[in-house]
């Protein structure tokens, strides 16, 4: 077990939904743009929770940002402009992901005017007969005078504006507009005329920005969460749109982050900067249980659907020099860890460029968040016909003791990550827990309370990466939530049942 250490020195207080009973529906921020009062906090966290048009069936949204455009490849400001295409790797990134999304069904697609976009939605359409509806909203975020620049031009050009631009977007300011908290409130615009089309399967190609908005905005955050969901040329995101009983607003929840066409573990730029430490947390295989509500949460091992994706996982991690395992004490989750373990120490083995790595594991007492789970469902009456998440059953007390203890968690993974004996190029920690167990540390990085809880889901074998751009004493930048792609034929279908009847 791992020692557990005090907050850290300087951190902000976590951030709480607000009644939206008491709030007004709509969120707009023009008055902000054009007279902020000179006290006024300029860097929201939050949002108002979100208020978008009522569904009557669920309805599951997949963005997908363009392939890699010329003034990419320049390291150019493209903003809104309409001036770059894409380049023969973001024709060959659109292809792969038409092929990713070959067998998935789509009633639409919505995609941004701008022809980088319109290309990469035309090669991921392909034969589709329906057609693609064009939306103005969906274009990049607008950067006035910045748009066309080379960096190192908007640098000289404009600055501490460039500096505002780098490191306090959500503040910065250009001919007169706030960029972020304008694409903020076009990001809400477009939902309303997402959840308003009748299809339930629903696919958008748009930008990196526009996409980090409209992820933001679907689960309630703030300008502040600028750069810090992480959208790749052609990484794939989806969302869960769920009708409410009582009707009104849908729950929502973020499937999937950044599912993109090459493998996400590296050491490499986190939203434009370099980054030399990363958090992974790998959900354990599949178990032996056959509880339909929560389905990993005794003391089983894996089954063989579980030990398959424990070795999928492994060999996705074949070439990361690890610099500490850390577990839960449940078996399922041990015996995960020993298979990534034991492909590391045969690396030279197995035909990798490498050599055999000998891995510290660790356990974790405060990663079992499985005896709160099972207390929960023994006590609960209620019965689900949509899984939304893996804290359905959790009552109050339950969440606020779960929070307690992924906070606890969480506080001593930033601390074995910033152990100064590692070398600093090499600094990854891989955790191996319960998918409920890494939402609620997920939600510790991004510094949300227990109502958010039902904003993410995990699968049991996928993998999420949280990227620390400036050392784990900065913000966390999530790099990928619930990737599976590497599961291969075992991996989630993009455009699965929503209901319970699926299982593997």
């Amino acid at each position: 077990m791992l020692s557990v250490v005090s907050p850290l020195p300087g951190q902000s207080p976590y951030f709480r939904r607000r009644n939206p009973s008491v709030l007004p529906v709509s969120c707009s921020s023009v008055w902000e743009v054009e007279k902020p009062p000179a006290d006024f906090d300029l860097r929201p966290g939050l949002r108002c929770s979100p208020q978008f048009p009522e569904i009557r069936a669920a309805k599951r949204v997949v963005l997908v940002r363009h392939g890699q455009s010329t003034w990419n490849e320049e390291g150019r400001i493209q903003g809104s402009s309409d001036h770059s295409v894409l380049t023969a790797k973001g024709e060959s990134q659109a292809e792969t992901s038409r092929q990713m999304l070959l067998g998935d069904f789509f009633d639409v697609c919505f995609t941004s005017p701008l022809i980088r976009s319109k290309r990469t939605a035309e090669v991921i359409w392909d034969s589709r007969k329906d057609n693609m509806i064009t939306e103005p909203d969906l274009r990049e975020i607008d950067l006035y005078s910045f748009q066309g620049l080379l960096k190192h031009e908007g640098k000289e050009k404009f600055g501490s504006a460039y500096r505002q631009w780098q490191k306090d977007a959500a503040n910065f300011q250009i001919d007169g507009h706030y960029p972020v908290r304008e694409l903020w409130d076009r990001a809400e615009s477009c939902w309303s005329k997402i959840l308003a089309h009748e299809g339930r399967s629903v696919l958008v190609v748009a930008h990196n920005a526009v996409n980090q908005a409209l992820v933001a905005t679907a689960i309630g955050l703030g300008t502040k969460y600028f750069r810090i969901l992480l959208q790749s040329n052609c990484g794939l995101s989806v969302l869960d749109f769920i009708p409410r009983i009582g009707g009104g607003s849908p729950r929502i929840s973020l499937n999937r982050l950044n599912q993109t066409p090459n493998s996400p573990v590296a050491l490499e730029s986190s939203g434009g900067r370099k980054t030399n430490a990363q958090i992974i947390l790998v959900c354990h295989g599949a178990t032996q249980s056959n509880e339909a509500a929560f389905s990993d949460i005794g003391f089983e091992p894996l089954n063989m659907l579980g030990v398959i994706q424990s070795q999928k996982t492994a060999e996705l991690l074949l070439d990361l020099k690890m610099s500490c395992l850390i577990c839960s004490p449940r078996i399922a989750s041990a015996d995960t860890a020993t298979a990534i373990c034991e492909v590391q120490e045969a690396a030279d083995c197995l035909g990798a460029n490498c050599v055999p790595r000998y891995v510290e594991t660790k356990k974790m007492l405060e990663l079992e968040v499985e005896p709160i789970l099972l207390r929960a469902l023994k006590s609960s009456r209620k019965s689900n016909p949509i899984r939304v998440g893996w804290f359905d059953n959790l009552d109050d007390t339950s969440m606020v003791e779960l929070w307690s203890q992924s906070r606890k968690a969480w506080q001593s993974l930033l601390q074995q990550l910033s152990n100064d004996s590692e070398p600093k190029s090499e600094r990854n920690v891989v955790v191996v827990a319960h998918p409920a167990a890494h939402i609620a540390l997920i939600a510790q990085c991004l510094k949300l309370t227990t109502e958010w809880a039902g904003s993410f889901h995990l699968d049991t074998g996928s993998i999420s990466i949280i990227d620390f751009p400036d050392g784990p004493e900065g913000k966390g930048v999530i790099r990928c939530l619930n990737y599976t792609a590497h599961l291969g034929r075992w991996s989630i279908p993009v455009t699965r049942s929503l209901g319970n009847d699926e299982e593997f």
